[in-house]
């Protein structure tokens, strides 16, 4: 990855990125992470940042597809009622839609169970040129099937590879996978929306409470709620043994939607400024020919104005 980018913008973005960035080199402890941490900043403040990451997010996304290099993938984890479509919504307003996908990762196909953990996932990475989101990820199938065996259990896999070692196995195949796809030009960045249990609790009734709101809430919510400190337990063990340089994990504050709509712009515009991201110039028999071109086209508008003007001569000695 290039390392061009503009201090100022480093800057004046780290306070928002660094504090929440994982990258394996320091040991992870879930606890010691505030989930209402706002950055020193009220919301108004904070909607500035917003904003003027909105501007930034856009003139680097029209470069990135232009220049048709890097990709990038998008992964966005968290417990329900965290804000992971609120977030995707926010973060990404006025990003040209033709260079980005956004991915929802839900119950597995037959097709699917028909693969390998990662086949759904890889299909769906991005191309050059390209933002992916993945809305939940293969992440999933070290989350939900460890805390529910039972869903392992239908996966097909041969039993005897089903041992106690098959979570590191998993977490080991993801950072190899990841690995891979940076050296090959896709920047990868992690999200984990961290909302506290009491944050939640409230969401849930606000989901409750308001007709418009009441699509979004289901039963199956309140019962992973109830494995509350499980997920919690498996959530830190992905951050520990996934968290790479080329692949870093972002714990984001999130009982503040608005801060966590700092972070995850933040993370995303610093990263981004690092790729030396341009409109690539075209070469000198591109440029000639553009100049034979503009002259022809020219050329053909003086044609034009001197038809519209005989035209309208004639008009007037009729």
């Amino acid at each position: 990855m290039s390392k061009k980018s503009s201090p100022s913008l480093v800057a004046e973005l780290k306070p928002f990125v660094a504090p929440f960035r994982c990258d394996g080199s320091s040991e992870f402890h879930l606890k010691s992470q505030k989930t209402r941490e706002r950055g020193g900043l009220d919301k108004g403040q904070g909607e500035e940042i917003i904003e003027a990451n909105h501007k930034r997010l856009s003139d680097f996304q029209e470069k990135l597809y232009a220049q048709d290099r890097w990709s990038v993938l998008l992964i966005f984890q968290g417990m329900d009622a965290a804000g992971k479509d609120t977030a995707i919504k926010s973060v990404f307003e006025g990003v040209n839609p033709q260079g980005c996908e956004v991915t929802s990762f839900k119950q597995p196909s037959s097709l699917e169970l028909d693969h390998d953990f990662m086949w759904r996932s890889n299909i769906a990475l991005p191309q050059r040129g390209r933002m992916g989101i993945f809305n939940r990820s293969y992440y999933e199938e070290c989350l939900v099937t460890r805390v529910h065996p039972e869903i392992l259990a239908k996966q097909k896999i041969p039993p005897r590879l089903v041992t106690k070692n098959i979570w590191r196995e998993r977490f080991e195949d993801i950072a190899a996978v990841e690995r891979y796809l940076a050296r090959n030009g896709t920047v990868i960045l992690k999200f984990f929306l961290n909302i506290s249990k009491e944050e939640q609790r409230k969401r849930f009734l606000d989901r409750l409470d308001d007709p418009s709101k009441n699509w979004k809430f289901s039963m199956a919510d309140v019962a992973e709620r109830a494995l509350w400190n499980r997920y919690m337990a498996v959530y830190q063990d992905i951050v520990r043994h996934t968290s790479t340089e080329v692949a870093p994990w972002h714990v984001v504050p999130a009982d503040h939607k608005w801060f966590a709509r700092v972070v995850i712009g933040s993370a995303i515009v610093s990263t981004l400024d690092t790729l030396n991201l341009r409109f690539p110039r075209a070469d000198k028999a591109s440029l000639q020919e553009f100049k034979n071109v503009r002259k022809a086209l020219l050329e053909e508008g003086k044609g034009g104005a001197k038809k519209a003007a005989a035209g309208k001569s004639a008009k007037q000695t009729g």
